[in-house]
C-alpha cells in the first residue's frame, strides 16, 4: 500500500475524519526556469548539465544577477528549492577567474555545515579544481587548522566557532580577511531571539575587521519563510538588502492535515495525549513502510515518542533499529550515524525536536507528523517541509496538544494557512549582549573615539567599562586590558555557555550525552529517569558544582516530571500607562527559580505514581518583564471575591502567555507567566510575563505595545473554548485554576477590555 491509498483510508474513517478540522490538498508546482547568463564559467555549466540542471530556477537566476550588481541578498523560498546553489553558483564562479578569492560560509550548526559540505565538494571534484573547502568548528583537529587558515578558499563555519575561533585569532586568519568576498549565511530564520540578537553583534566585529583589512565582502542570506526576512537580515548584517523571493522550485502535491485529538472527558475538557496519538498515526506508515519524521517540542516528548515506536515495531516483528531518535544533547558521531541511516533508507523513523527542523539532507521522507505545535507557523512549514522533494507525493500531520495555543490555531484553521508567518525578533543592542561584544570587539581591535558599534555612540559603555579596568583609554583609542579572553565567556546560545554531561555509571563510566547547564536542574535531578533512545537511566547523583550527572541503566514503566516555584522581583519600570483598572507596565525584574518536587508518570496511562523532593539551590535570573496591575474597587465592581481572585489571575496569566507566541516569533519556552495576588512592588494584584532569557530579548516591551489585541486574542480563546470551568485547551484545568478560575479570568478581561474600549 502505498501513500495515497494510505491516506484514502485514513479519509475513509469517520472516527479519524471527525478529529481533522482541515484537510488541505496544496496543489503540484511547475518549474519556472531560466537560462544561465553568460557569465557563469563554462566549466560550471558543464558539471551541472552533467548532474541533470539544464537551466536555473528563477529565483537562482534572479540572485546571481542582484549579487553581479553588488547587492547584498536575503533568498525567501521553501525548502528543498534549490537555495544552495544561489550561493554555491557564484562563489565557485568567482574563484574559476580569481583564485585569490576567499568566501565563509555560516550554518546555525554543525552538522548543517558538514552536510552542506559533502554537496559542495562533489561540485569541485566534478570539477577537477584545487578549490579548497574545509569545514573549521570544534571538531577540527588541531593540525588541520593552520592550513585551513593559510589556504582554505572557502571555509565553512558556524557562529560559536566565528565568535571564539576565528575573529579573536585574526591575525592569523588575514588571508581570509584580505579577500573576503562572500559571506553566506544560511537559515537565517533561525537566527531569533537571544540567539539571533548575539549573532547581529558578532557580524559587527566580522565586519569592522573586515573594514580594517580594506575587504567589502556581499552577504547572500537565505530563509524560509517569514513575515520580515529584509528587516531581520538587515538587523543581522547592519547592512541594506535586496529581497528575492520569486520560488521557481517545482513542488509534488502535499496533504496538509490539521488533526485535534477525541475529547475523552467532556466535563473538564481532557482530550487523549498528543504523544499517544502522534504514535498511533506514525505507525499507520511504519506499517506500510512508508518513511516518516516525527517531530516532538520537548526532549521528554521526543524519548517517548522513541519508547512507543519502538514498542510498536517489535510487535511487527520489525527491528527496534528502525526508529531512532534525534535532539541536542545527542553525541556528534551517533547523531552523523541517523542522518546516514535516513539518507540510505536503513532507519524508517526518526523522533526529533526542532534540530532537524533545518535543511540537513536526511534524504526523501514521504510523511511529517508534528505532535504538538511546533510554536510558530514559520517553523510547521518547515517541518512540514522536511517530507517531500520535487515531484512526489508527501503528507504533513499537525496534531494539536491539550495547551492553549495549539487549540486556538486548530479551530482558527484559516488564520494558520492564510495568517503570514511570524516576525523573526532580535534586540542586538540589548545592553547586557551588547556589552559583552564590545568586550570581544575591543579585544579584537582597540576601539577609536567616536568609533560606533551597531549604535550611534558606545562612548558612555566604553567609559564604564575603563572604569571597571576591562578596557584603557589611551591616544584616542581603548585597548582591552583585562586577564580574561572575553569571548569563552559569552554563549551565543544560552544563558550559560556551559553544560552538564551525563554519565552512565552501570558498568565502565561512559559519557552518554549532554544536556544546556539551564534546563539540567529540571531535568537530571537526583531520582530523575533520563531517557536517550528509549533506554532508561536513573539519575543518582548530581553534581551541579562540577556539572556532572550520574545515571544508571535501568527498566522501569514511568518518566519524571519535575515542577518548581518562581518569584518575581521589580527592579527598574522603562514604560508605565495608567489605565482606569490599575496600570500596564514593562521594565527589568529579577526572577527566582526554584525546583521543588518531581512527579512520576505510568506510560500510556499518565497515571501519577508517585513523587520526590528535588534538592538543589535556586538560580536567579535578571531579565525584563510586561505586567499589569488591578486597583482593588475595579475588582469589587466586577464582583470578584478575595477566594476567587488567585486562581482568576493563574487563569488568565495562562491565557496570555499561550497567545503571545502566534503574534511574535518567538518559542512558548522564550516567555513565562507569573501572577501574584499582591505584588511586593506595587502592592496590587498583578501577572507577569517576563523574558525566559538574562537581560530579556525586546518581547516584554513588544508584548506592552500589543496588549489591547492580545486581549481580544485570549477572550475568544477563553469564550470559545466549551467547558465550564477550565480546561488544559484554555485557562488551565480546574484543579490548578479552581472551579471559579475560568470565570474570573473572564471578568478580570472584562476590566481590561473595558479600559481598552474606553
Amino acid at each position: 500500500m502505498n501513500l495515497e491509498q494510505v491516506l484514502d483510508t485514513l479519509k475513509d474513517s469517520p472516527r479519524f475524519m471527525q478529529c481533522v478540522t482541515e484537510w488541505r490538498e496544496i496543489p503540484p508546482r511547475e518549474a519556472v526556469l531560466e537560462d544561465f547568463p553568460s557569465r557563469i564559467d563554462d566549466r560550471l555549466q558543464k558539471v551541472l548539465r552533467t548532474r541533470g540542471i539544464e537551466k536555473l530556477y528563477s529565483h537562482q537566476r534572479t540572485a546571481l544577477d542582484r549579487l553581479e550588481d553588488g547587492q547584498d541578498i536575503v533568498i525567501i523560498t521553501p525548502t528543498a528549492s534549490g537555495k544552495t546553489l544561489c550561493y554555491n553558483l557564484p562563489v565557485l564562479n568567482t574563484l574559476l577567474s580569481d583564485r585569490d578569492a576567499r568566501a565563509l560560509y555560516l550554518f546555525p550548526t554543525k552538522a548543517l555545515s558538514q552536510d552542506q559540505v559533502a554537496e559542495l565538494h562533489g561540485l569541485i571534484t566534478a570539477l577537477g579544481e584545487d578549490i579548497r573547502t574545509y569545514t573549521y568548528d570544534g571538531d577540527t583537529p588541531s593540525s588541520a587548522r593552520k592550513a585551513i587558515r593559510h589556504s582554505g578558499h572557502i571555509v565553512v563555519t558556524n557562529p560559536d566557532m566565528l565568535h571564539t575561533g576565528i575573529l579573536p585569532h585574526h591575525t592569523k586568519w588575514i588571508k581570509l580577511f584580505e579577500k573576503l568576498r562572500y559571506i553566506v549565511i544560511d537559515e537565517l530564520h533561525h537566527y531569533r531571539g537571544v540567539f539571533g540578537s548575539h549573532v547581529a553583534n558578532v557580524f559587527r566585529r566580522l565586519q569592522r575587521l573586515c573594514e580594517f583589512y580594506n575587504s567589502s565582502p556581499q552577504f547572500i542570506c537565505c530563509s524560509a519563510t517569514i513575515a520580515n526576512p529584509e528587516e531581520l537580515a538587515e538587523k543581522i548584517i547592519g547592512k541594506p538588502v535586496s529581497l528575492v523571493s520569486n520560488n521557481g522550485a517545482p513542488a509534488g502535491k502535499k496533504h496538509f492535515v490539521l488533526y485535534n485529538p477525541p475529547v475523552v472527558n467532556r466535563e473538564l475538557g481532557i482530550r487523549r495525549s498528543v504523544v499517544s496519538e502522534s504514535s498511533r498515526l506514525a505507525q499507520k506508515f511504519l506499517d506500510r513502510d512508508i518513511q516518516t519524521i516525527v517531530f516532538g517540542r520537548s526532549r521528554l516528548r521526543v524519548e517517548i515518542l522513541v519508547t512507543y515506536l519502538k514498542e510498536a515495531v517489535r510487535k511487527m516483528h520489525k527491528s527496534d533499529r528502525l526508529i531512532r531518535g534525534y535532539r541536542g544533547g545527542y553525541l556528534p558521531n551517533e547523531r552523523r550515524e541517523i542522518e546516514h541511516g535516513l539518507r540510505d533508507g536503513e532507519i524508517m523513523a526518526v523522533v526529533s525536536t526542532n534540530a532537524l527542523e533545518l535543511g540537513i539532507d536526511i534524504g526523501e521522507l514521504d510523511v511529517s507528523v508534528m505532535a504538538g505545535y511546533p510554536g510558530t507557523v514559520a517553523s510547521s512549514w518547515q517541518q512540514a517541509g522536511r517530507a517531500g522533494r520535487r515531484n512526489k507525493v508527501s503528507a504533513a500531520f499537525l496534531l494539536a496538544s491539550s495547551a492553549p495555543i495549539d487549540q486556538y490555531l486548530i479551530n482558527h484553521t484559516d488564520y494558520f494557512f492564510a495568517q503570514p508567518p511570524e516576525n523573526g525578533v532580535i534586540d542586538p543592542n540589548n545592553l547586557i549582549i551588547l556589552m559583552s561584544h564590545i568586550k570581544c570587539a575591543a579585544f579584537e581591535l582597540p576601539f577609536r573615539d567616536g568609533e560606533s558599534f551597531g549604535v550611534d555612540t558606545i562612548a558612555d559603555l566604553l567609559a564604564y567599562l575603563e572604569e571597571h579596568r576591562v578596557l584603557r583609554h589611551a591616544d584616542g583609542r581603548w585597548y582591552y586590558t583585562a586577564d580574561t579572553y572575553p569571548a569563552e565567556e559569552v554563549s551565543l546560545r544560552s544563558a550559560s555557555p556551559e553544560n552538564v554531561v551525563i554519565i552512565d555509571v552501570t558498568k565502565n563510566a561512559s559519557v552518554i550525552g549532554e544536556i544546556d547547564l539551564q534546563a539540567a536542574p529540571l531535568t537530571v535531578y537526583e531520582g530523575a529517569i533520563y531517557i536517550h533512545e528509549s533506554r532508561q537511566y536513573e539519575i543518582e547523583r548530581f553534581d551541579f558544582e562540577h556539572q556532572k550527572a550520574y545515571g544508571r541503566q535501568v527498566d522501569v514503566d514511568y518518566y519524571t516530571d519535575a515542577e518548581s516555584k518562581t518569584e518575581i522581583k521589580v527592579l527598574d519600570v522603562a514604560a508605565h500607562s495608567n489605565l482606569a483598572h490599575g496600570a500596564k507596565a514593562h521594565g527589568e525584574v529579577s526572577v527566582t527559580t526554584l525546583p521543588v518536587m518531581y512527579k512520576k508518570i505510568k506510560f500510556h496511562t499518565h497515571e501519577n505514581i508517585g513523587s520526590g523532593r528535588i534538592h538543589l539551590p535556586e538560580q536567579e535570573m535578571h531579565t525584563t518583564s510586561y505586567w499589569i496591575d488591578f486597583r482593588p474597587d475595579s475588582l469589587e465592581n466586577a464582583g470578584l471575591t478575595e477566594g476567587d481572585l488567585g486562581g482568576g489571575l493563574k487563569a488568565l496569566s495562562n491565557v496570555l502567555v499561550n497567545v503571545v507566541p502566534i503574534y511574535i516569533m518567538c518559542d512558548p519556552n522564550d516567555i513565562r507567566s507569573v501572577s501574584m495576588v499582591r505584588c511586593p512592588f506595587s502592592q496590587l494584584p498583578t501577572i507577569f510575563i517576563y523574558d525566559n532569557y538574562p537581560g530579556g530579548v525586546g518581547y516584554s516591551q513588544k508584548i506592552f505595545r500589543m496588549h489591547d489585541m492580545l486581549l481580544e486574542i485570549a477572550r475568544e480563546l477563553l469564550t470559545g473554548c466549551a467547558c465550564e470551568s477550565g480546561c488544559p485547551s484554555c485557562a488551565g484545568p480546574a484543579l490548578e485554576i479552581g472551579e471559579t478560575g475560568k470565570k474570573s479570568a473572564l471578568k478580570l478581561l472584562d476590566i481590561l477590555m473595558a479600559e481598552a474600549a474606553l
